[in-house]
């Protein structure tokens, strides 16, 4: 199945040419039941046209007699989860637009979990319309232990017609469902820059060879080990630079022009760390004895935010 490109109908396709546990990776992106209107695509092999076809790309389902076949083989599939909650959506929805759409979906997931290798992962597309019914089937079908995350596809330059007489919020994001279909699947991590306005917020101190680093609090609200030891400081005498660690414990053998000390945590407070490790990260001469220096490298970068952007480019809009 190698770079190979079907055309048709994706229902008759994976029944009658794709094979069992054969398929890493599925992302669908189906209609979303929103009443838009697409231009027709393709015609089945016979050179009739697909009622699917007809009916994903005027994405208005109607309960037809081809939605209520789907429905049946649902029931007879042999996934007692899928055809449970398929029947109590129906019980709850009745035979309308809505569940004809997730009776045609149904059957669908229902290959698309056939074919899937049990590493292999799912990404469903949808929006708001119909995302909670999907979410449902979909655990119906992969488990809801497999459910792994469902990220937010926020578009940027969306508005709530306020002007024209809407009473709600802004519509202004899909949904991306990401199903494995076992514990074991292939995960590869996506990283891309942290925006430049965190950078500034976060890591807004800047070191004498210009690297940018953030600080944090060395004491904890619990005690956890050794932790309430007194920690030896120092600096220069009568100076307005900041007290750092005395790591080498110079206090033994004062220097000349330096004052030392030695402080408890705050009150209440503990030492977060031991003294040996409190050691290791106050390591670095000019480290305030307060606080840890996290430096901004090209290893600290945001990785898979399940909430992103959806960013445009003349007419064209791409992640």
């Amino acid at each position: 199945m190698t770079n190979q490109l079907y055309y048709g109908d994706n229902l008759d396709i994976l029944r009658k040419h794709i094979a069992d546990e054969s398929v890493d990776l599925v992302y669908l992106d189906p209609p979303f039941n929103s009443n838009a209107s697409y231009n027709v695509l393709f015609k089945a092999p016979d050179g009739h046209e697909s009622h699917a076809q007809m009916e994903a790309f005027d994405d208005t389902w109607h309960w037809t007699d081809v939605a209520e076949r789907a429905f049946d083989e649902v029931m007879i599939s042999g996934n007692t989860d899928a055809a449970e909650m398929l029947r109590a959506m129906r019980s709850f929805l009745k035979e309308n637009d809505m569940m004809a759409y997730l009776a045609m979906m149904a059957v669908r997931l229902l290959e698309l979990h056939r074919v899937l290798k049990k590493t292999g992962s799912l990404y469903l597309h949808c929006d708001p319309t119909a995302g909670h019914y999907l979410k449902i089937l979909l655990d119906a079908i992969f488990g809801n232990t497999n459910f792994r995350n469902e990220f937010i596809w926020k578009r940027s330059s969306s508005h709530a017609d306020t002007k024209q007489g809407m009473k709600r919020g802004g519509r202004i994001h899909d949904l991306i469902f990401f199903y494995s279909k076992t514990s074991s699947y292939t995960w590869n991590p996506v990283f891309t820059s942290y925006d430049d306005s965190y950078v500034e917020g976060s890591y807004k101190y800047v070191d004498e060879n210009g690297r940018r680093y953030r600080e944090g609090d060395l004491t904890a609200a619990k005690p956890g080990g050794d932790v309430s030891y007194e920690w030896r400081i120092k600096r220069r005498l009568n100076s307005d630079e900041r007290w750092v660690a005395d790591i080498e414990n110079e206090h033994l053998n004062p220097l000349e022009d330096w004052e030392y000390l030695g402080v408890q945590p705050y009150k209440g407070r503990f030492w977060a760390y031991s003294k040996e490790n409190m050691a290791k990260i106050c390591g670095m001469r000019g480290r305030s004895f307060t606080a840890a220096q996290a430096f901004l490298s090209s290893k600290d970068i945001l990785t898979n935010n399940p909430v992103f952007p959806f960013k445009t480019s003349g007419s064209t809009s791409t992640l």
